[in-house]
């Protein structure tokens, strides 16, 4: 052996870099990957039970709350975006613990070997080490303060906290990135309402876990300096994915695939929550979307109290294409404008339902004028071909294939947020209204909220 050795000096090297290759990439990862979070004070956090509602103080002021609205949790937060960011993790440390439990579970299945989890883990140190320079300072002082406050962190060997915080509140951004599946969905509808503002129903399918549709969150976000807003979400995500603000302006998002994925540009669902903490219609949120790059394509569809709707197309290194919803409108998930004839959008079309559940909105939104919240939900919650061909529970093809994580309704004339109760759309949908609940002053527990009827059997 010891004559071999010194008969092969250069394969002895080789070998022994080869062995530590792995250990010098992870170290290099990790060296160069680091996040540094902002330095914030918090104030003392106090978080009382009073007749089953969590109530929320900092620094001896009230400060927010989490109540049960039948099988949704509200939860408010005010004031700057430390003291927000400080709520979030301590009225919601258990459900945070296990919606990121579910995230890190399906990890572990769909990447089954611990080499490439560790492996895929290094290269996203590597390249989006930097992500959250993108972000407004003011939602990295919001999320360094959640990561302070979220104490014990079970999972803070997988990533620092923080880190892993920017990095769950961009998993869309960055998860296509290494997954070129076309398998998205989502269904819009936009239409003026019977009192002259925008109707806005959606959809949001994100078949990941039931978790995301039995633990949502309604968010009610009164941040200093900002318009106040509403988002349906789950624990932990400081973005937004579907809402609306005061002022009477709603967005959601819609997957989208066109164009390279990136690694600088603002996330979709720091966009979206840019776009309600500031904008006071449909136009200004078009302007806040065009100021910013976005990581990776998507949809925005938005609608105002002047029920001017419109479909934001967004590719990355691509100006913002624009298309007005006239009338009554449908959005699935492939693009019509300049990045139409990409090879992703083509694939998209091809290979997902965006075609057919395009064709039956389209045909639904054909026969009416205007949008009343009853006739969303029922468009919603439709399960027919075009043509009128009745679809079995599931069908993706449906626009109600059983696998939306929620569904909202956004009636901007009366300020009023209707969010699907679950499961997925068959329940009731549950008003929320914002002109009350995102007052100066929270709304006092118990009061009755309307409701729209489960689905008809």
């Amino acid at each position: 052996m010891r004559r071999w050795l010194r008969r092969h000096p250069k394969k002895l090297v080789a070998l022994a870099l080869l062995l530590a290759a792995p250990w010098v990439f992870h170290a290099v990862a990790w060296w160069s990957g680091r996040m540094t979070p902002p330095e914030v004070l918090l104030a003392e956090g106090v978080v009382t039970e009073v007749s089953g509602e969590r109530v929320l103080s900092l620094g001896g002021a009230p400060r927010g709350y989490a109540r049960e609205v039948g099988t949704i949790r509200e939860v408010r937060l005010t004031g700057t975006p430390e003291q927000v960011g400080q709520g979030h993790a301590l009225l919601l440390k258990a459900e945070m613990d296990r919606t990121e439990g579910v995230v890190w579970a399906l990890f572990r299945q769909h990447v089954t070997s611990r080499l490439a989890r560790a492996l895929l883990i290094d290269l996203t140190r590597l390249r989006y080490g930097a992500l959250d320079r993108a972000y407004d300072e003011p939602r990295r002082l919001e999320l360094a303060a959640q990561a302070l406050s979220y104490q014990p962190d079970p999972f803070e060997g997988e990533l620092p906290t923080y880190q892993r915080l920017v990095y769950l509140n961009a998993v869309y951004d960055i998860s296509l990135s290494y997954e070129q599946s076309p398998l998205i969905g989502c269904t819009s509808f936009t239409g003026a309402g019977p009192e002259g503002g925008g109707i806005l129903g959606r959809a949001f399918d994100f078949e990941v876990d039931p978790i995301f549709d039995r633990e949502k969150v309604v968010f009610l976000v009164r941040e200093e300096g900002k318009q106040p807003f509403a988002s349906v979400a789950w624990a932990g995500l400081v973005g937004v994915v579907s809402g609306m603000n005061l002022a009477g302006v709603s967005a959601v998002v819609h997957g989208a695939r066109a164009g390279e994925p990136r690694d600088r540009g603002e996330p979709v669902v720091h966009a979206l929550r840019r776009v309600l903490s500031e904008a006071t219609s449909t136009e200004q949120a078009v302007q806040l979307l065009a100021a910013r790059e976005p990581l990776v394509s998507h949809l925005v569809v938005l609608s105002d109290a002047r029920a001017d709707a419109r479909v934001v197309e967004r590719v990355p290194g691509q100006p913002d294409h624009v298309r007005r919803l006239s009338g009554a409108a449908c959005v699935t998930n492939h693009l019509e404008g300049a990045a139409a004839k990409d090879e992703r959008n083509r694939r998209v079309r091809e290979l997902t339902s965006t075609l057919d559940r395009r064709r039956r909105g389209d045909e639904l939104t054909g026969e009416a004028s205007s949008l009343s919240v009853e006739l969303a939900a029922e468009w919603l919650r439709d399960r027919r071909l075009a043509g009128g061909q009745a679809l079995d529970a599931g069908d993706r093809r449906a626009i109600d294939a059983g696998i939306a994580t929620h569904g909202i309704i956004a009636d901007s004339a009366r300020r009023v947020l209707w969010v699907s109760a679950g499961p997925s759309l068959e329940g009731e949908f549950i008003a929320f209204e914002l002109s009350a609940l995102l007052g100066a002053e929270p709304a006092p527990p118990g009061a009755p909220r309307a409701r729209l009827p489960a689905r008809r059997p």
